[in-house]
């Protein structure tokens, strides 16, 4: 075997002569970004208020292509942010990851829709963007606190529709049980 040469591609390269090596320019950066995002240093407003501009993207896709195939590798393509940042920071911002709110906003849309009282719960379980009524049922039963069908028979029986949506909407709105506040009986 012949020992490397400068014309053999295995051989090394001295550094910065045609090598991609690190430069000056580089490890500066690096610290600047390493420095801004140390515990305990805020970030500069202006990154702060441009991240909650994209979160609020984010969310109004959400609210607009709910019953859409979304996933949050897709949501954070269209803000260039990773997956993983766009979990965190929405999380940080409003609550809840993205998924939750994905979850929590077709829940929503389901009780708006079985309240009215003209569709089915399959039909209502495609048209809110699930694949498998069995899921439907499981989470909208874990949000609400009862089946798909009872929610729209007892909304048939009871007259909600007789209320303005919007009241009817913050009555209703989906808690998940860990979030929702423990309710003790008073005995006074």
């Amino acid at each position: 075997m012949t020992p490397p040469t400068p014309q053999h591609p295995a051989a090394p390269r001295a550094a910065g002569v045609g090598a991609p090596g690190p430069t000056w320019q580089h490890h500066h950066h690096d610290r600047r970004r390493d420095a801004a995002h140390r515990p305990g240093r805020e970030r500069p407003l202006t990154a702060r208020l441009r991240d909650l501009a994209l979160l609020r993207r984010v969310r109004d896709r959400i609210d607009r292509e709910h019953a859409h195939p979304l996933d949050v590798e897709a949501l954070a393509r269209g803000v260039h942010m990773s997956a993983g940042h766009l979990s965190r920071q929405f999380k940080a911002a409003y609550g809840e990851s993205p998924y939750s709110y994905l979850m929590t906003r077709r829940i929503e849309r389901a009780m708006a829709l079985l309240r009215r009282g003209d569709r089915t719960v399959t039909d209502v379980c495609f048209a809110v963007g699930y694949q498998s009524l069995g899921t439907f049922s499981t989470r909208f039963t874990e949000l609400v606190g009862m089946p798909p069908s009872e929610y729209a028979r007892r909304a048939r029986t009871t007259g909600a529709c007789e209320l303005p949506s919007c009241v009817t909407k913050q009555a209703t709105r989906p808690v998940r049980n860990r979030e929702a506040p423990a309710v003790g009986l008073h005995l006074a």
